[in-house]
């Protein structure tokens, strides 16, 4: 990528790209981190596939391809201009992370089921399997469903089977009674979208089964996806089994096959709170360790046959090895974005181990993220990429940093003993790498989960070194003995140091305030605090410092951000009012468990709602049979619930939502919701702020994009008051 930069005549700044002293200051810096230049094109890349996803109209099919080679175009014409030349270089790689994104949204389009459909027996092809507390839920494809003609069957479909028994494994085809559901849709303004999500699965229902599920043998053509997915099924099944129902059985089953569903929610919880759920989450650690593991057992046993180790290049034979052991485990894992990434930098250290070079810590992590930007450019949005990435960047810009006093350290300039002096600097580079995962990893935490584990880096100085030095190696003996089946000589140390590990998740766990819970974070405070972050560790030079601004700046956004006075879910079956002293009362204690969990942990709270029926009428929340009334700054907001109480909230209010379709019947002075809104536009967020209502819905956000389901003008939204519980 420096190469491509020097093509087009980059050199050093001229009095030509400096205005000003500043920007004069500014070029002089950018021109002598020149070796950087080239770390910064995957972040155009990624800036261009955010700014795909950040519009509300689809944009024209070509006009990021369009834009980039117009770009890259212009910069080879424009060789004597430099600072136009980076500018045009950088444009490309935006225009080409837009155009990426734009390809993958339409080239992964399949049928989404806009109603309710069944009960009705299908057929399909089961293609993944996980255990669930209420049973097991199939990822079904290939569906052949009656009633619903083919161009509108969903390509796949999620059921949930009310059965713990081993329903079918991937590959097989099934028939079974169930009853299909549309994806459900955010269940607040910004919350996470589940359908932008599933439309990159190609996954367009979900449902539940009535009754078992006939095994009809295996699909006619199964292929090596399906294959590996059965393969993986019965892995997990004899690792779950192996254990005989104890917690570690489940978490070995996470180490080992990177399936999370058999893991006990009382173990789960623990580790959560005490900040090693990132165990569980197979990524480079894990991947690193079994190449590692690998790399130095094959090199050590061929060290002790003098004549093989003198004649042949054992070490790059144990490079091989290595490689072919962690293509086998990220496959086995189920080949997610943190391993994905692993993976292909440890493909870049081996060819560089191979050639005889040394391969480059921070440009390995830009090659291995283009191309899963560009296979799966809809990962930039996850958790999963976020978190790996931030944490993967951060330990090499400090690593960088820190390189050369560890490694006089660990030369003993002290003249200490040699062996307490390597474990002295191991215990120190591991709090040292603990404490900057984890501070990098805080904001993406807090923007998706709203919480982050307070005594984290007290727990992972006990848990990495277990894991790495006890558990992997286990593992991969257990994985070795499997062939054989003899798997039960090394599940049980697997076990012991398992039962270990957890016993540490539960020791920090218990401690008092060990998970601190924040609210929301604005997505342009995360944006603030990625920039912010990248700048400080993909430059070397002082002026780096610049990027603590931006990381701030997206902090602070946090305590800006005013959460709404009001809030109803895109069924209408609940909403929740402010209070004056800020607390959230909801409709109702039985329905809607979901929505009210994810609203109050938006608000970076936890516990039981309160009920609006509960209140005195003094925080401005007043309710009675038919519904509810919030006085505030001069504005009285009625919400409607049975349509007896329309006609006088219509007349007294001054902003009316109506959980019934109004049709016309009502008029107020700042405006009506009604049912019908609230199911053509998705769940709403309401300010009253300056004597106004300031309204904010689902589909406003999310605009009219692929993902997002049209509704049809001519048909009824569903009574939510004769509806069952939602299934999720």
């Amino acid at each position: 990528m420096g190469r491509g930069m020097a093509l087009i005549g980059i050199g050093r700044a001229g009095p030509g790209l400096a205005s000003g002293a500043a920007e004069g200051w500014f070029a002089a810096r950018f021109a002598e981190e020149r070796e950087r230049w080239a770390l910064w094109l995957p972040v155009a890349l990624g800036a261009g596939i955010a700014a795909y996803f950040a519009l509300r109209l689809e944009p024209e099919p070509l006009a990021g391809a369009a834009a980039a080679g117009a770009a890259l175009v212009l910069a080879s014409l424009l060789r004597g201009r430099p600072a136009l030349g980076v500018a045009l270089l950088a444009l490309a790689a935006f225009a080409t992370g837009f155009a990426v994104a734009g390809w993958r949204a339409h080239s992964v389009a399949a049928p989404v089921l806009v109603k309710r459909h069944g009960p009705v027996v299908i057929e399909a092809t089961v293609r993944g399997v996980d255990a669930v507390a209420s049973g097991r839920r199939l990822l079904i494809e290939d569906l052949v469903i009656p009633g619903l003609p083919p161009e509108r069957v969903p390509a796949r479909v999620r059921l949930h089977v009310g059965t713990r028994d081993e329903a079918a494994l991937p590959g097989e085809r099934v028939r079974l009674r169930a009853v299909l559901r549309p994806l459900p849709s955010p269940v607040a303004p910004g919350a996470y979208d589940f359908q932008r999500a599933a439309w990159f699965e190609r996954l367009g229902a979900v449902g539940y089964a009535i009754g078992p599920v006939e095994r009809l043998g295996e699909a006619p053509a199964g292929g090596g996806a399906l294959a590996l997915a059965a393969f993986r099924q019965r892995l997990f099944l004899r690792l779950v089994q192996g254990f005989e129902g104890r917690p570690a059985g489940g978490v070995a089953a996470a180490l080992m096959v990177g399936d999370r569903s058999a893991i006990d929610e009382g173990a789960l919880a623990a580790l959560r709170d005490s900040g090693l759920a990132h165990l569980l989450a197979i990524s480079g650690l894990h991947v690193g360790m079994v190449a590692g593991l690998l790399f130095f057992v094959v090199r050590g046993g061929l060290a002790l046959a003098p004549s093989v180790a003198l004649r042949h290049p054992i070490k790059k034979w144990a490079a091989l090895a290595a490689l072919a052991g962690a293509l086998a485990y990220v496959l086995v894992s189920g080949a997610t974005v943190p391993t994905q990434r692993a993976f292909l930098m440890i493909l870049i250290v081996i060819a560089a181990v191979l050639l005889d070079r040394t391969a480059i810590s921070m440009r390995l992590v830009a090659w291995a993220a283009v191309p899963i930007l560009i296979a799966a450019p809809e990962s930039l949005l996850g958790p999963s990429f976020q978190l790996s990435f931030a944490a993967v960047v951060a330990l090499i810009a400090v690593y960088e940093a820190v390189k050369e006093p560890l490694v006089r350290l660990r030369a003993g300039a002290d003249g200490g003993p040699s062996a307490l002096r390597r474990a002295g600097v191991y215990l120190l580079a591991v709090g040292l790498s603990t404490f900057t995962a984890g501070l990098a990893t805080a904001p993406f935490a807090a923007y998706h989960f709203n919480r982050f584990a307070v005594y984290g880096l007290a727990a992972n100085m006990l848990a990495i070194p277990l894991t790495a030095f006890w558990i992997m190696p286990w593992a991969l003996v257990a994985f070795l003995l499997m062939l054989f089946g003899l798997e039960a000589l090394a599940l049980d140390p697997l076990g012991l140091g398992i039962d270990l590990l957890l016993a540490v998740a539960g020791t920090v766990a218990s401690w008092p305030g060990a998970v601190a819970r924040v609210p929301q974070m604005p997505t342009s405070g995360l944006a603030l605090v990625a920039l912010g972050g990248l700048w400080l560790c993909l430059w070397r030079r002082p002026w780096r410092f610049l990027g603590l601004a931006g990381i701030t700046a997206g902090m602070l956004s946090i305590g800006l951000a005013r959460p709404p006075d009001v809030l109803i879910s895109p069924d209408a079956r609940l909403f929740a009012l402010r209070e004056a002293d800020g607390e959230l009362r909801f409709s109702t204690e039985t329905r809607g468990r979901f929505g009210r969990d994810v609203w109050l942990r938006r608000e970076g709270r936890e516990g039981a709602p309160w009920s609006a029926r509960d209140g005195s009428g003094e925080g401005g929340v007043r309710c009675d049979a038919v519904g509810c009334v919030l006085v505030r700054d001069g504005v009285r907001l009625a919400i409607v619930e049975d349509a007896r109480g329309l006609a006088e909230d219509c007349r007294l209010a001054d902003f009316v939502v109506s959980l019934d379709p109004v049709r016309g019947r009502c008029s107020t002075r700042l405006g009506v919701i009604d049912r019908f809104d609230l199911w053509r536009d998705g769940a709403q967020a309401l300010w009253i702020e300056g004597g106004r209502v300031r309204v904010v819905s689902d589909r406003a956000l999310r605009g009219a994009r692929p993902w997002v389901p049209r509704r049809d003008g001519g048909s009824r939204p569903p009574d939510p008051r004769r509806r069952s519980a939602n299934r999720r």
